[in-house]
C-alpha cells in the first residue's frame, strides 16, 4: 500500500506552510484585479482563521461558500479546512431553489457569499428566495456574511489568533454532484484524499515551483478545488484564473501571464484551439491537464505547443482523479488516452452484466478502490451502500478497459448524465421542471452532440392539450433552470410509444437519444 505520508502534505495547512516556506514571493493566485503571493496568502489565511474561530466555527462546522474564482474563496477554503470545518461550495450558477436545497441538505450554519458573481446579485437572490438566518426552511443557518460589505469587515475585525487543528482524516469538502435522480448528492471528501489527489495530478502534469497554471474551472467543482487550487498549492505554482471561461480572454491571459500550463475539458480545449485569435497569440505553454479524447489531446500538443500535455480521468466521488498520464511519458502514449492509475489506487473492470472480471482490452464497468474514494454521500447511507461495496470498490457508472500494460482507457459514461461543457446535468432535473408546467403531461430529456459544448439537453414533451408552442415552453424553462440545464432543443410529440417504451412504461432513453440525433441530422 502506498504510504501517502512520505509523498506530500496531507492537510491544507501543511501544504500552505510548505508553499509559503518554499516560494514565499511566488504569486499564489492571479485574477483580473488581484494578485497575492504565497507569503501574503499564508498571512491572510491566518487572519481569516482567527475570525472563523472567534465566531465559533471549528471541526465539524458546515460552512457554505457562494463565491466566484477569487483569492477570497481560496483564503476561506484553506482557513476553514485548517480548522477541520466542512466546506460546502455552492454553485454560483444555481437557481435560488437549487441554492436553497444545497444549504438545507448540507445543514449549512454560516454562508459566505459574494455580493455579485457575473450577472447574479446574491443578496437580491437570497431575499427573493427567503434565504435568511433563522428562517423555518433553513433551521441550521445562523449567519450570512456578504464579502465586500460591513458584515465581512466586522467579521474579520472580531478575530484573534487561532492555530490550525485539522488532521488528514478530517472531512474537508462536501461536493454536490448531479446523478440520475432529481436532486444532487453530497460527496464527502477528506484532506487526505483531496491533498494527495492534487499532489499526484500536479506531479504528473509537471507543475514545478514558479510555474504559471491557467484554470478557469469553477472552484465550486472538484476540478477547481482539487485539480486547480490544491494542485497549484502542493507544487507552489501560480494559479491564474478568471470568473468564467471565455476563449478570447483566456488566450490573452495565457499570453500576458506567460502561463506554462492550463486545465480544461474537451469544450475548453476546442474553444481555445478553434478561436480566431489563437494564431496571433505567443503562448508559453509547456503542458496541460485535459479530460479529452485522444484527438483533442493531440491537437493541444501540436497546435498549442503544450508538448507535455497529459490526459486524466476521474469523478467527484474519487476526489476526483483516478488515472492520468504523465509528462515524462512518450508522446504517443499520452496522446492515445492511455492513463496509469494514481499510486495506491486500483481499477477493476467488470463485465456489463456484472458476472465476471474483464480481461485486458475488454471494456466493461469501471470500479475504483483506494485512498481517493469518498467517505460516502452526506446523510445518505442507502445510496452510499449502493455505490461502494463491502470491499471498498466504488462503482463509477462508467465504461473503460485496462490494456496489456495495466493502463486505463476511458470509453464512456453509462449513466444518463449529460455533459454540458464542464457541467453535469441530470435529465431528471430538467424533466422535473418541465413537469411543473400545467400544459405538460410527460417530458423526457436526453443528451445530443453539440459542436461548442460537446453535449446539450434535448427535451421531448407530451402536452395535456394543444395550444402552447415549443418556444413558449423553452422560455418558461429558462426562467426556472440554471442556464446550463436549459434544453437547447425541444420537440412536442404525441407520445413515446412509437419511439420506445419498456414493459414497465418507462421511456427507453437510448432509443430516444438516437431519435433525437436523427432529427438534428435531418433538420
Amino acid at each position: 500500500m502506498t504510504d501517502l505520508r512520505t509523498a506530500c502534505p496531507l492537510t491544507v495547512q501543511d501544504a500552505l506552510a510548505r508553499a509559503a516556506l518554499l516560494a514565499p514571493d511566488v504569486e499564489a493566485v492571479v485574477t483580473a484585479d488581484a494578485r497575492i503571493t504565497y507569503r501574503e496568502l499564508a498571512a491572510e489565511v491566518a487572519r481569516v482563521r482567527g475570525a472563523l474561530a472567534a465566531a465559533g466555527i471549528g471541526r465539524g462546522s458546515r460552512v457554505g461558500l457562494c463565491l466566484g474564482n477569487t483569492p477570497e474563496w481560496v483564503a476561506l477554503f484553506l482557513a476553514l479546512g485548517s480548522l477541520g470545518a466542512l466546506v460546502v461550495p455552492v454553485n454560483t450558477r444555481f437557481t435560488a431553489d437549487e441554492v436553497h436545497y444545497t444549504l438545507a441538505h448540507a445543514g449549512v450554519s454560516t454562508l459566505f457569499a459574494a455580493d455579485r458573481v457575473l450577472n447574479v446579485n446574491f443578496p437580491e437572490l437570497f431575499a427573493e428566495a427567503g434565504i435568511e438566518p433563522g428562517c423555518a426552511s433553513l433551521p441550521s443557518l445562523e449567519r450570512i456574511i456578504i464579502l465586500g460589505q460591513d458584515s465581512w469587515t466586522d467579521f474579520l475585525a472580531a478575530g484573534s489568533p487561532a492555530e490550525p487543528v485539522a488532521t488528514p482524516d478530517d472531512l474537508l469538502l462536501v461536493q454536490y454532484t448531479s446523478g440520475t435522480t432529481s436532486r444532487p448528492k453530497g460527496v464527502l471528501l477528506t484532506h487526505r484524499s483531496m491533498c494527495a489527489d492534487a499532489f499526484f495530478s500536479g506531479a504528473r502534469m509537471g507543475l514545478r515551483p514558479g510555474d504559471r497554471f491557467h484554470s478557469a474551472r469553477p472552484f465550486f467543482h472538484v476540478a477547481g478545488s482539487t485539480l486547480s487550487v490544491l494542485s497549484s498549492l502542493q507544487h507552489a505554482a501560480t494559479l491564474v484564473t478568471m470568473p468564467k471561461f471565455e476563449p478570447a480572454e483566456a488566450l490573452r491571459l495565457l499570453e500576458a501571464e506567460r502561463c506554462t500550463h492550463f486545465s480544461g475539458n474537451d469544450t475548453i480545449a476546442l474553444l481555445l484551439l478553434n478561436h480566431p485569435d489563437r494564431p496571433h497569440r505567443r503562448l508559453s505553454l509547456r503542458g496541460a491537464w485535459v479530460a479529452a479524447s485522444p484527438t483533442v489531446v493531440r491537437r493541444v500538443i501540436e497546435e498549442l505547443g503544450a508538448r507535455e500535455c497529459v490526459a486524466g480521468y476521474g469523478l467527484s466521488e474519487a476526489s476526483p482523479n483516478v488515472a492520468q498520464s504523465a509528462w515524462w511519458e512518450p508522446e504517443d502514449i499520452r496522446a492515445s488516452g492511455a492513463m496509469a492509475p494514481e499510486p495506491g489506487v486500483e481499477i477493476r473492470i467488470r463485465s456489463l452484466d456484472d458476472t465476471r472480471d474483464c480481461g485486458p482490452g475488454e471494456p466493461g464497468s469501471v470500479l475504483v478502490r483506494g485512498w481517493n474514494v469518498m467517505q460516502g454521500y452526506l446523510d445518505d447511507p442507502v445510496r452510499t451502500a449502493e455505490t461502494i461495496d463491502a470491499d471498498g470498490w466504488l462503482s463509477t457508472g462508467d465504461v473503460g478497459l485496462l490494456d496489456d500494460s495495466g493502463r486505463f482507457h476511458f470509453t464512456g459514461r453509462t449513466k444518463e448524465i449529460i455533459r454540458v461543457g464542464g457541467e453535469n446535468v441530470a435529465p431528471a432535473d430538467v424533466e422535473d421542471v418541465l413537469h411543473r408546467h400545467p400544459a405538460v403531461r410527460q417530458a423526457a430529456v436526453v443528451g445530443v452532440p453539440d459542436e461548442r459544448l460537446i453535449e446539450v439537453p434535448f427535451a421531448f414533451v407530451v402536452l395535456t392539450s394543444p395550444g402552447i408552442s415549443e418556444e413558449d415552453l423553452l422560455l418558461w424553462a429558462k426562467e426556472r433552470l440554471a442556464g446550463f440545464k436549459v434544453p437547447r432543443h425541444l420537440r412536442i410529440v404525441d407520445g413515446f410509444e412509437a419511439i420506445g417504451m419498456t414493459a414497465s412504461a418507462k421511456v427507453q432513453k437510448n432509443q430516444l437519444a438516437r431519435y433525437a440525433r436523427a432529427l438534428l441530422e435531418n433538420s
